[in-house]
């Protein structure tokens, strides 16, 4: 499953530098599958073939906000999410509606991680 960001955040920012993905935001920020990430020209997500470089609306203007397409849980590279791990306010948080198994999880990371 992928981490959210609950309205509790209080946007200290310490979640974002941890991320391994780069899939967290500043709030009201746009962001790319390439951010962070080795991926470049077209990248397949959930069956549809995407522009890794266009620039995606912000998720959130109001806080800190992660990119559940973009987030695996720290998968193939911690223990544990590292963005829960820091969060002062334990507002980084299981997202209920988005289930995903460790093999679903480190395929994303080695989608968007080429060696």
């Amino acid at each position: 499953m992928a981490i959210i960001i609950t309205e509790d955040c209080i946007n200290c920012g310490a979640c974002e530098p941890e991320c391994p993905n780069n899939a967290i935001y500043e709030p009201g920020s746009e962001w790319a599958f390439s951010d962070g990430t080795t991926v470049s020209g077209t990248i397949t997500i959930r069956g549809e073939d995407l522009d890794a470089e266009a620039r995606n609306e912000p998720i959130s203007n109001d806080v800190y906000f992660i990119v559940p397409d973009k987030c695996t849980e720290c998968v193939g590279f911690h223990e544990e999410p590292q963005c829960a791990a820091v969060c002062p306010v334990d507002c980084c948080v299981d997202d209920p509606d988005r289930r995903e198994s460790e093999e679903v999880l480190m395929a994303r990371k080695e989608q968007l991680h080429l060696d």
